[in-house]
């Protein structure tokens, strides 16, 4: 598993280098107002509670819908994990090549790429693959553990200047959130700021961002039915979902268009009617009303 993912990401590295020369691209016209009714009149179709925050990185604007309410985060919450993860390796406070032992009673759905590896145990740098690129639950809880839980990726992103965003528990319990509960929740306001800055910002070392992007450009399953498939051809996203039991579905994401500045995304979707296949198509088109009005 580790290998088959490592020789994925490899062949990302020459994506990032260009998209790291792209200039400034100015919006061609006031989308705001377009995107805010769009996404408002997809928020209806769907039957549920969209929130949605768009961030123009050539403008500094942002759109949406319901930016500043919280919604369940879900596995969206692995990109945090492992940017707090490669941030300790960027401070010498962990290495990537640490070997982390586990055993069957640890292990949570899914686990796919955990499990193969009860014998070995995997190190840090493998539980970050897999956490991101196959959303392996046991892979992000053993990471929460290797720097001290919920509580201290929170402060992690309060030191980011997210005053929002929480995780209070893990796999596969924070995926569980009443209306008007706060835990484990986000806004897709502060998501972008956040995914703005671990990605795209100098909240880490260029080696580390490169390494998140790629495992995020990398995921698999559900990343490639959501905002992804909604992109025009020659668009890349470095993408992570998130999912409950047809309650959240989720995603979030930089947008890398051919030539211009990224656009970062964070799409979440709650208490909607119809199959996770409904659910995954108003994600997609999201991302058709983004390329389309960006």
């Amino acid at each position: 598993m580790s290998v088959t993912i490592t020789r994925r990401v490899a062949l990302m590295t020459p994506f990032l280098a260009m998209t790291g020369l792209l200039g400034s691209h100015v919006l061609a016209k006031d989308s705001d107002k377009g995107i805010a009714a769009r996404l408002k009149k997809l928020e209806k179709r769907s039957g549920g509670r969209l929130g949605v925050a768009v961030l123009n990185t050539a403008t500094g604007q942002l759109a949406g819908n319901r930016l500043d309410e919280r919604f369940a985060m879900c596995s969206t919450f692995k990109a945090l994990a492992v940017a707090f993860t490669l941030s300790r390796v960027d401070r010498g406070q962990e290495q990537l090549d640490r070997r982390i032992f586990f055993k069957e009673g640890d292990l949570v759905t899914p686990f796919k790429a955990t499990k193969p590896h009860l014998a070995d145990g995997m190190t840090i740098e493998q539980l970050c693959e897999a956490a991101l690129i196959v959303s392996d639950s046991t892979a992000a809880n053993l990471l929460l553990a290797s720097f001290g839980g919920p509580a201290a990726l929170t402060d992690y992103l309060r030191s980011l200047g997210d005053p929002v965003t929480r995780l209070d528990r893990i796999e596969l319990d924070l995926n569980i959130v009443k209306p008007g509960e706060i835990h484990d929740t986000t806004s897709p306001r502060a998501m972008v700021a956040t995914l703005q800055k671990i990605i795209l910002g100098d909240a880490l070392s260029p080696p580390s961002r490169t390494k998140l992007t790629n495992w995020m450009i990398a995921s698999t399953d559900a990343a490639a039915q959501r905002l992804r498939v909604g992109l025009p051809n020659g668009w890349r996203i470095a993408n992570k979902p998130g999912t409950w039991n047809g309650i959240s579905t989720n995603d979030i994401g930089v947008i890398f268009p051919p030539g211009r500045d990224p656009i970062v995304v964070a799409a979440y979707l709650g208490a909607a009617p119809g199959s996770i296949k409904d659910q995954e198509a108003i994600l997609a088109e999201v991302a058709r009303i983004v390329a389309e009005e960006i």
